[in-house]
């Protein structure tokens, strides 16, 4: 799962913020580093004047983009002063994290001049949460956790996206139900909706098989983020998960409606559900408008398919239309036995018989009773007793059809002599 990516990409401009201003007093600010109610903010301190020297030739260096440089004169900085070494191994990590692959040897700096508590409030504070930052963005989830509860601790303060890495941290960690308290947080601090939380709540309980709670996040994602087609339609698989089909035919129909559906799993699932709902007319209709779109396949178990909705919604002869195309595509038995016997139903009998021949030539002559049996329904009532008569004589021979094929005998046999047919 991803989130907004961690927010390294500030460091340059907190980087040169801190290089301009040392000497010019950082720690103004107009919102305090610390809030602590007991906190004490201590005397401003500023490097020595031949360490700051160093400093500002580095930040020159910087300013014309000559980054390496800028980290070499840091680098041999060579101090025992111990704010001075803390200051300066501070820029050395904010530059080398700015640079890509440069992670894990920023980190060195970092926690270094973290560790020593030298630093101003700004100054530590912004560290702290930096290393966090980086040890998140290294896949070092225990550790990104310890340093954002350590930025916590030292500064007060409540930030949500501080809180959303934590949750993602926790997510990594497999964690689940860790995530919950941080996501809910951070939920309350955003000034302006943020999905991220409420993606990691969902994650948390969708992964624990705690589905109540994943529909009720998912349903405050529509709620929040009403114009995002991915909620609507993931909150519409999460009611089928939980078989509340009419919820989830709503939603879907709501996401249809708004132009969101533009996935072949998303049709198939509104299809579905009509069928499902005791609606299949409109199953049909929407899958024959997205195969002619062409989101939908055009194969055999398409159309098979819409046959069965059309069959479902009394569309007779609608139905044996796609068996035959389906039929057309599979040359399987069963397809041609469902259109032979629709159009026996629809009395378009000639055509019944032309479907329900194929179906025998691809079906074993012992289990071929029933489309016997079919063959003589077509003819028996297009008048054509002797062609009735030759089938229900092969019906006959299958034992599953054999009873009802010799009730019918005499009774084409009558009708037949009334008609002057000889037999």
């Amino acid at each position: 799962m991803k989130l907004t990516k961690n927010p390294i990409t500030k460091v340059l401009a907190v980087t040169m913020l801190a290089f301009g201003g040392y000497s010019s007093g950082v720690m103004a600010q107009s919102t305090p580093a610390v809030v602590c109610p007991d906190h004490e903010t201590p005397s401003s301190k500023v490097p020595s004047q031949r360490v700051g020297r160093k400093i500002q030739d580095a930040f020159e260096a910087y300013s014309n983009d000559l980054v390496d440089e800028a980290i070499s004169i840091l680098l041999d900085i060579d101090t025992s002063d111990e704010f001075d070494r803390a200051y300066t191994d501070r820029f050395v990590g904010n530059l080398l994290a700015a640079k890509e692959g440069e992670a894990k040897r920023a980190l060195t700096y970092l926690e270094g001049a973290a560790k020593k508590k030298l630093l101003n409030d700004t100054e530590h504070a912004a560290t702290l949460k930096l290393v966090a930052d980086l040890n998140l963005q290294e896949q070092n989830y225990a550790t990104a956790v310890e340093w954002y509860k350590k930025w916590q601790d030292f500064t007060c303060k409540e930030d949500p996206d501080v809180y959303v890495r934590m949750a993602q941290a926790y997510y990594e960690l497999k964690q689940l139900d860790k995530i919950i308290e941080p996501a809910n947080k951070a939920i309350a601090l955003y000034d302006k909706p943020n999905k991220n939380p409420y993606v990691l709540k969902m994650t948390s309980y969708y992964e624990r098989k705690m589905y109540p709670q994943t529909i009720e996040v998912a349903e405050e994602l529509v709620r929040m983020f009403p114009d995002t087609p991915q909620w609507w339609t993931q909150l519409g698989f999460f009611y089928m998960l939980v078989e509340d089909y009419k919820k989830a035919l709503s939603t879907f129909e709501m996401a249809l409606n708004q132009g969101y559906l533009k996935k072949k799993s998303e049709i198939n699932a509104l299809a579905q559900l009509y069928a499902t709902n005791e609606i299949p007319y409109k199953s049909a209709v929407l899958q024959v408008k997205y195969l002619k779109e062409g989101l939908l396949e055009r194969d055999a178990g398409r159309l098979a398919s819409i046959a069965n909705v059309w069959h479902q919604a009394k569309e007779i002869r609608k139905a044996a239309d796609y068996y035959g195309q389906a039929a057309a595509l599979s040359n399987d038995a069963d397809h041609f036995r469902r259109q032979g016997t629709l159009l026996l139903a629809a009395e378009q009998y000639s055509q019944a018989i032309s479907a329900l021949q194929k179906a025998v030539e691809l079906t074993p002559e012992d289990e071929s009773g029933n489309l016997y049996m079919a063959i003589m329904e077509a003819y028996f009532y297009q008048g054509k007793f002797k062609d009735a008569h030759k089938y229900v004589q092969l019906a006959k021979k299958d034992k599953n059809t054999a009873r009802s094929a010799r009730s019918w005998e005499p009774y084409i046999k009558d009708k037949a002599k009334n008609r002057g047919i000889n037999i």
